[in-house]
């Protein structure tokens, strides 16, 4: 069951509508707790302020009556309530031995002198901070001032009272409308964001539609570059790997047709002798037999190039280790002498140890051996060399045959490619694997293969490495294959006769 996740657009709007609003609820809760804690400020101003208002009143007026000063706290605080009115959102009243004794005119958003409990409160507070305190139209700030005329014994105190709440409301209300201009914002973004998210995201959903229109018969589809963003560079990706997986395709469809046709001769061969034997078996037996063995080591030969070609994708093809050219090249020297009657020599060698597979540049070089072979008469020239060059190590069979023409240089290197340059009358039984299986090796070590022409006519094939750790003792030139690397700066250039 395939577990469906929201698309890439919704995403993209989702995380947008996120950030923008976190980018307006931060700031408008956060100007709303500031606008608070600056309101609180102006609050215990005000009720500072009128407590000093109260004892600059008590120091310098008198009783409007007598004209003497006040004899009394209850008088001289009804006086000052009478003349210094509260601002918006305030009141007063004053307490005498317990009870509200008067309250300053105008109106109050709650009547805290009807309230017993509030009252018993002011009465027993003993000093003149500024506290909190709950009631029905939210929380105040509030301030008790006692007052002492000499004279009067009785217990009296102003009660100053602020209703922050009620100061609030403006706040609140204007906060409201941020918020509610932010949610609207949101919707116009959201909506603005789909839009522009599927403008952006139209390629990609191309590329999907595209990706799920193709199939292994159908490399066709291709997506329309416009632009050059982001997006215009992953449409021409995508159309460069599918012009490299039609590439594939096509290579591999070509492969197989072509390995079924040449393995499908010998097994044709192989069936009408044997139906053959069947008719005459005491005239032909010996005849067919070696047909019939032949057949099978060509068979034998394909299937065996077809698995190294396949291994030549796995990391385990190479096992890399430290090895001198000096033996290397002699030994193939040696060995390819079995292949045919030629003058063979190795014209010079590198006297150094690289990292490399020995195993499989020799299994190379003796296949451009073999393949010189194929493309010179007896008596023809064929020499092996090595040589060490600006950090690369260069290994190459050269010989005197017909060589290869310009056009086939490239193509040779090809699976089942074969230029027709073999010698008359000499049989070929390869396939065209050979030089592949020379490239897919030199490719495995981070190297290249060519074909260029010789100094002195024919071929010369070349295996381009690079000199990992390279360990220099001398340099060898055109030394026999037995020397072994004994003798260094020799030319020696003999004749060896196939066995």
């Amino acid at each position: 069951m395939i577990r469906r996740t929201a698309s890439a657009r919704s995403r993209i709007v989702g995380w947008m509508l996120l950030l923008l609003g976190a980018a307006l609820a931060v700031p408008t809760f956060g100007i709303t707790i500031v606008w608070q804690a600056e309101l609180d400020r102006e609050v215990d101003a005000r009720l500072l302020s009128e407590a000093d208002k109260l004892r600059a009143f008590a120091r310098t007026s008198r009783d409007p009556y007598t004209g003497e000063r006040f004899t009394s706290g209850a008088a001289l605080l009804t006086a000052f309530m009478a003349v210094h009115r509260p601002e918006h959102n305030a009141a007063f009243f004053s307490v005498v031995d317990g009870r509200a004794d008067r309250r300053s005119p105008g109106p109050a958003p709650a009547r805290l002198d009807r309230d017993p409990e509030v009252v018993a409160l002011m009465a027993r507070t003993a000093d003149t901070r500024v506290r909190w305190l709950d009631s029905p139209v939210g929380r105040v700030r509030y301030g008790v001032v006692p007052v002492q005329m000499a004279g009067d014994h009785a217990d009296t105190r102003l009660v100053l009272l602020s209703f922050r709440d009620q100061e609030l409301r403006q706040e609140r209300h204007m906060a409201r409308l941020l918020l509610a201009s932010g949610c609207f914002a949101l919707v116009v973004a959201g909506l603005a964001s789909w839009l522009v998210a599927g403008r952006v995201l139209a390629p990609i959903r191309l590329v999907r539609q595209t990706a799920e229109r193709i199939s292994e018969t159908d490399l066709s589809q291709r997506l329309p570059v416009r632009g050059s963003d982001d997006v215009a560079a992953l449409a021409e990706t995508f159309n460069h790997m599918l012009d490299r997986l039609s590439g594939a395709f096509i290579a591999q469809r070509r492969f197989l047709d072509e390995v079924a046709h040449e393995l499908r001769t010998p097994i044709t061969v192989l069936r009408g002798h044997l139906e053959l034997m069947d008719e005459d078996p005491d005239s032909r037996h010996r005849h067919t037999r070696a047909l019939l063995v032949d057949e099978l080591d060509r068979m034998r030969r394909i299937v065996d190039d077809l698995l190294l070609l396949a291994r030549a994708e796995r990391p385990d093809f190479l096992t890399l280790g430290r090895a001198g050219l000096t033996d290397l090249v002699v030994d193939v020297a040696a060995k390819a002498q079995a292949l045919g009657r030629r003058r063979w020599a190795v014209a010079e060698v590198a006297d150094v140890s690289v990292h490399l597979d020995e195993q499989r540049v020799t299994q190379a070089l003796m296949q451009l051996a073999a393949n010189a072979v194929g493309h010179t008469g007896e008596g023809d020239a064929i020499e092996i060399g090595s040589r060490l060059e600006r950090g690369r190590v260069l290994l190459w069979v050269a010989d005197t045959g017909p060589g290869v023409a310009p056009e086939d240089r490239e193509r040779i290197f090809q699976c089942f490619y074969q230029a027709g340059t073999a010698v008359p009358g000499r049989a070929d039984t390869g396939i065209g694997l050979g030089l592949a299986l020379v490239r897919e090796i030199a490719q495995a070590h981070d190297g290249t293969a060519r074909v260029e022409e010789a100094s002195g006519g024919g071929a010369r094939f070349v295996i381009d490495l690079p000199a990992l750790h390279p360990t220099t003792e001398g340099t060898l030139s055109e030394q026999d294959p037995d020397s072994r690397g004994r003798g260094k700066n020799r030319c020696l250039r003999r004749k060896r006769p196939a066995p």
